[in-house]
């Protein structure tokens, strides 16, 4: 157990799902005769996920904050119909439709972070009037009619990395992706062992050499799996959306002041607003980013389905919701990372695809899917009560070889 810690950085708990993700892909895999992993699901497991993960970048720091937003399905929903109206009966062309598409949700964002950051509405309460409002809307507008868009979009919804260069068994442009993917690791690696060296942590170079290689082999096995489809088929350009969104806002989440400040609010308000912290300004801007986010998810969506319709974002937060808290985000807000929440979602989007392959319901898919949710909701609430041990530590307790002995008590 001490060799699995400094392997995984001295703290196998934020690895947990990250494990139960590749397990339960493991499973479905075998159970389904191996149809889990194949090019063409994994393929259609992100073009189809990736609206709900893009929802749960923004979801996540409002969770943070300690609020929620009701309102993505349906901003997502009428954003997508704005783009494809205005395109259809303002001849708008495809480039304007989905920049207005971008201000739409920008301007409603603002709608919401005024209403909780000046007025003092809770988000809870401020999203659920989103929600409603902005459904009738989607309902008012479309006449209840399905509207399609340009074959422009369909880039952005299910288009692939293109191919180019030499044969060499995989799409070129997956493969290029693959190793500027493992490249970035290494060098992140070796600049981490290095600052805890200058630090005087101990950083065994055997651990990081396993990490890289570890990591390695996962990212070159998803590069095979990405890149040997069918002719035509690649990484999904959504995905490609999705991977350049999670790099800016982990950074902006972790390595910026306004990340810190996010941080400083959720945890406790009072002391934030103390030390000169915004918390108004904060609040907007997450909002605000928020609808944005729920505008690129309508996009994506609408590119992926060819057409707006009326019924596009239905119970679409929900998912976004589980998958935030399934990725270890707290209920309390204060705590949750931007990696985790796409952990939280490529589990539920696994789940989805494995028991569609087993002939599993969508009834009993729902049921297996809100266990989930409340399982990962009490592990998080176990491991924050006071003097109990954390779930992983009562798992592994057993297997440490470094227990310390009881000092023998004094005797006068």
């Amino acid at each position: 157990m001490k060799y699995l810690k400094q392997v995984f950085g001295g703290n196998l708990q934020q690895y947990t799902m990250a494990l139960a993700l590749i397990a339960l892909i493991v499973v479905f895999n075998v159970i389904s005769g191996g149809r889990m992993l194949t090019p063409s699901n994994f393929q259609n497991l992100i073009s189809g996920n990736a609206y709900v993960l893009v929802l749960a970048i923004g979801m996540v720091m409002v969770i943070v904050v300690g609020h929620i937003d009701l309102s993505v399905g349906s901003v997502s929903a009428f954003v997508g119909m704005c783009v494809a109206l205005s395109i259809r009966d303002l001849g708008f062309p495809w480039w304007l439709g989905l920049l207005l598409g971008l201000v739409v949700g920008i301007v409603v964002g603002a709608w919401h972070g005024f209403w909780l950051s000046k007025m003092g509405i809770p988000g809870f309460i401020t999203t659920l009037a989103g929600m409603m409002i902005f459904r009738g809307l989607v309902i008012w507008i479309s006449k209840s009619i399905s509207v399609p868009v340009p074959s422009e979009f369909t880039v952005f919804g299910a288009g692939y990395l293109p191919e180019w260069g030499p044969d060499t068994g995989l799409n070129n442009s997956t493969l290029l992706l693959g190793l500027v993917a493992i490249a970035w690791f290494v060098v992140h690696e070796l600049r981490r062992r290095r600052a805890l060296l200058a630090r005087k942590h101990e950083a065994p170079l055997w651990a990081s050499i396993a990490r890289i290689v570890l990591v390695s082999v996962i990212i070159g096995y998803a590069t095979y799996l990405f890149g040997s489809g069918r002719p035509g088929t690649s990484f999904p350009i959504p995905g490609l959306i999705l991977v350049g969104l999670v790099i800016i806002y982990h950074i902006l989440t972790q390595r910026t002041r306004f990340g810190r400040h996010i941080y400083a609010v959720g945890g406790n308000k009072a002391a934030a607003a103390l030390s000169g912290v915004s918390v108004p300004k904060v609040y907007f801007f997450v909002m605000m980013n928020m609808s944005f986010l729920a505008a690129v998810a309508g996009i994506l969506f609408i590119g992926r389905s060819t057409a707006a319709g009326p019924t596009d974002g239905t119970a679409w937060e929900l998912d976004a919701i589980a998958a935030v808290f399934i990725g270890g985000a707290a209920v309390s807000g204060g705590i949750g990372t931007v990696t985790g929440s796409m952990i939280g979602g490529l589990v539920m989007a696994v789940l989805n695809s494995g028991l569609m392959l087993m002939g599993v319901g969508a009834d009993q898919t729902q049921v297996i899917k809100g266990l989930v949710l409340l399982a990962a909701v009490a592990f998080d609430v176990r491991n924050k009560v006071a003097g109990k041990p954390s779930i992983i530590g009562t798992m592994t307790r057993r297997f440490s070889k470094d227990k310390a002995e009881p000092l023998p008590l004094k005797t006068d």
